[in-house]
């Protein structure tokens, strides 16, 4: 039986290449090929590619399969029927497909060291070069669906993820912000690499980017002890006054020592405070207690030394809050009655 009508009709969203069933059928010349939008067909003869073709109607002659022609020795012009195998191509788009980081991928950051970073989102892709995509991926498969190369792609797509993150240079507390530029550079990084599948990379977006829990919590941690450095005096107060609080409710039970704890210690703030402001005016310097001096140098004397300490010379005895001259060994001063 001859095949006058060949075509797709891609009822599934998935199908990537698609075989058509030629079975025990013949190629004649003049048969119809149609091929729809986001398709292409490739005739194939004993496994060896021949000639693509995008989408349009054609009516298959010598013109239209010359690789075809050739691989058959046709000398002159379609001669007879033939069997090909027929391979339809979506060229399509397909969109949203998931990709992610099975185990975490190390790089290395300039303020952390080596980090291992989790993350996933979403790729794209379409089939560039139908040609290529049968020759070094498909073969003769009849049917060539998306779950049968994503594992592929998602591995290529890991190694190029790690290539961007290390040549970006962005710190790993950053990468939140490059997103869109990573995807982008991670696009590039792969476009070399999946060029002589025929496959190209028309999308890569980042949904979330996550480091290690205990780097995480580390972080979380300093950012407090940065916010509480910040407002020290305001945290301080605000726990001196919920203490107090907690005090008043309960007199006479262990809270209320709690708040007399930390009333001491508003009372030593209150110190350190004043501490620090300039300090009284030292007290003038009081009189010598005894008051004398001797006659002969003026240098000051005890209140009871009987020669002076600078000179040598004997002293005469007087009293030490008036001086006036008192006898020897008197036990109160005879002007003031201060105790001698």
């Amino acid at each position: 039986m001859f095949l006058k009508v060949i075509e797709w009709p891609q009822s599934t969203p998935d199908v990537i290449v698609w075989k058509y069933p030629v079975g025990k059928d013949t190629v004649e010349r003049g048969s119809s090929l149609t091929v729809r939008e986001g398709q292409a067909a490739v005739f194939c003869d004993k496994g060896r590619m021949a000639d693509v073709f995008l989408p349009g109607m054609y009516k298959l002659d010598t013109d239209t399969l010359p690789v075809l022609t050739r691989l058959l020795s046709w000398k002159y012009a379609f001669q007879k029927p033939f069997k090909s195998d027929i391979y339809f191509v979506s060229t399509n788009r397909f969109t949203n497909m998931k990709w992610g980081t099975a185990t975490p991928i190390m790089v290395r950051d300039k303020d952390y060291g080596a980090v291992r970073l989790r993350a996933y989102g979403t790729y794209s892709f379409r089939v560039a070069d139908p040609y290529l995509f049968l020759k070094e991926i498909t073969g003769a498969c009849s049917a060539f669906r998306t779950q049968d190369i994503t594992d592929y792609i998602r591995s290529l797509l890991v190694t190029g993820l790690s290539d961007a993150v290390g040549e970006s240079g962005i710190p790993v507390l950053d990468l939140a912000a490059n997103l869109l530029e990573l995807g982008d550079a991670v696009c590039g990084s792969l476009e070399k690499r999946l060029e002589p599948t025929g496959i190209e990379l028309t999308d890569f977006r980042f949904e979330s980017v996550s480091l290690p829990a205990e780097l995480e919590k580390a972080i979380d941690e300093n950012a407090r002890l940065a916010m509480m450095r910040g407002n020290i005096d305001v945290y301080t107060q605000m726990a001196q006054a919920d203490a107090m609080r907690e005090a008043a409710k309960n007199p006479g039970t262990p809270g209320s020592a709690i708040g007399a704890g930390l009333g001491l210690g508003m009372g030593m703030q209150m110190a350190q405070a004043f501490s620090s402001a300039p300090s009284a005016a030292p007290a003038e310097a009081k009189k010598p207690a005894s008051g004398r001096v001797c006659a002969s140098c003026g240098a000051a004397v005890g209140a009871k030394a009987k020669f002076c300490p600078e000179c040598g010379k004997p002293l005469s005895a007087h009293c030490p809050e008036c001086g006036a001259a008192v006898v020897a060994g008197a036990k109160f001063c005879p002007e003031c009655g201060t105790k001698l």
